[in-house]
């Protein structure tokens, strides 16, 4: 069926909303080409000014993409549920495509829910508990952050939404790094905003870059300070100082730094945030207590935070108080410090495990701290392929990029040594020409 005939509607939100509706049905996939403004205007009688409008709507949200003379094509990753699902590893693979944490280093829920105050929380009641702020407060301090200012919001991508959507406004330009996580990029994508790409390194975001990008005008800019997703990197006290010091020639740029995996990062929190006057620091604790918490703090100016917890007071309200005391019990525990310093020191292990034998066997990796090493490949899809019959699942790099060069994730959070031994050797035989050739 020619792709038009599936395309309905006399109005542009109408058009939208039928190719919107056809994405999610499945009749059209990423990367596959949509009529041009004409043909589309033609087909269903309408001007060509109300086929572009809907375009401009579907660009808007992430789900279309202009590519010159090769016309409009679905965007490579449009946020939507089809998209969002996490792609099932082949039968029998080991899975290292995830990013998930170890389920044994978590800590164990029974005794927390055990301390929760069995009392109804009611509306009316203030939105934090306010020993869990106070707790996070201190956590922010002790790495030399400003904790004068703390909310609580559910998970870290909620915490970034709601600081860009209080500053900033659909088509402004906001800086990203790349490659990035993938949430983040659909995010900011549905969020209308333009992504402004910077690259970075295992010392973190280039200089060079970061100014350039700054200067395109950018409302806003998102890095991840230790454990970036998906290369490992981390800003050193160097590269810090250097930022710093961009940062204060753009005084109106909003910085929001996403420390998403904190304490189990094995390596010294760096914070940019003394240079920026609107900024803040969004920590998950989905890393290092359990994903299904979705609670994380944020530390940030007064102006930033009093408009996060202003906005939340009209819409969710707040952040379960459950969640809170489940939270505050599993970090503020005793014994909590000794089991993120072993979590920390395991994953770090695997990590160099996994690092030293790539490196023993001539194939280059990054990765200086979290749950993930990057690896840059000529060809991604020749790649895992070559590994999935090997028995072995990677997340392609396409996912993660957006100008940078192709490349593979590789989740290390379970990888035992004689694994990662015998990943090494899977991924050396699967990067050789001979074996591309064969794949």
């Amino acid at each position: 069926m020619p792709l038009h005939k599936w395309i309905a509607g006399a109005t542009a939100a109408a058009i939208a909303s039928s190719i919107e509706q056809g994405l999610h049905r499945g009749r059209t996939a990423p990367g596959d080409p949509l009529p041009t403004v004409r043909e589309l205007a033609d087909g269903l009688e309408v001007s060509p000014a109300t086929v572009a409008a809907a375009y401009k709507v579907l660009r808007h949200r992430g789900l279309i993409s202009g590519h010159g003379r090769r016309g409009t094509l679905v965007a490579r990753r449009p946020p939507t549920p089809h998209s969002a699902r996490h792609e099932p590893s082949p039968t029998g693979a080991i899975d290292l495509t995830t990013g998930n944490p170890d389920p044994s280093l978590l800590p164990p829920l029974a005794p927390a829910l055990a301390a929760i105050d069995p009392e109804p929380r009611l509306y009316g009641t203030p939105q934090h508990v306010r020993a869990f702020t106070t707790f996070a407060a201190g956590e922010f301090e002790a790495d030399g952050i400003d904790a004068r200012f703390v909310t609580v919001v559910s998970g870290a991508l909620d915490g970034i939404e709601r600081i860009l959507r209080e500053h900033l406004r659909p088509g402004d330009h906001v800086a990203v790094e790349d490659p990035a996580f993938p949430g983040l990029l659909d995010l900011l994508k549905v969020s209308a905003f333009i992504v402004v790409p910077f690259g970075l390194d295992d010392q973190g975001p280039l200089p060079e870059d970061v100014e350039a990008a700054l200067r395109r005008k950018c409302h806003a800019i998102v890095i991840t300070p230790r454990a970036q997703n998906p290369t490992g990197g981390v800003i050193s006290e160097r590269r810090g100082r250097e930022l710093q010091r961009i940062l204060r020639a753009f005084p109106g740029v909003v910085l929001v730094e996403n420390d998403y995996a904190g304490p189990i990062s094995g390596v010294p929190s760096m914070t940019l945030s003394a240079a920026a006057e609107r900024w803040a620091v969004v920590r998950s604790t989905s890393k290092f207590l359990g994903p299904d918490l979705r609670v994380a703090v944020m530390a940030g100016d007064e102006v930033t935070i009093s408009r996060v917890q202003g906005r939340q007071a009209l819409g969710a309200r707040w952040v379960s108080g459950i969640l809170q005391q489940l939270a505050l019990a599993l970090w503020s525990d005793p014994s909590s410090g000794r089991r993120l310093a072993r979590a920390a020191d395991v994953y770090a292990q695997r990590r160099t495990t996994l690092l030293d034998g790539l490196a023993a066997r001539g194939v280059e990796a990054r990765g200086r701290s979290g749950l993930n090493i990057w690896v840059p490949v000529r060809e991604e899809s020749v790649v895992t392929q070559a590994l999935a019959a090997r028995g072995w699942a990677v997340a392609a790099g396409e996912r993660f990029r957006i100008a940078s060069p192709p490349g593979i994730r590789v989740t290390i959070a379970t990888l035992s040594s004689p694994e990662a031994e015998r990943f090494a050797d899977a991924l050396a035989d699967a990067m050789r020409p001979s074996s591309r050739g064969a794949a």
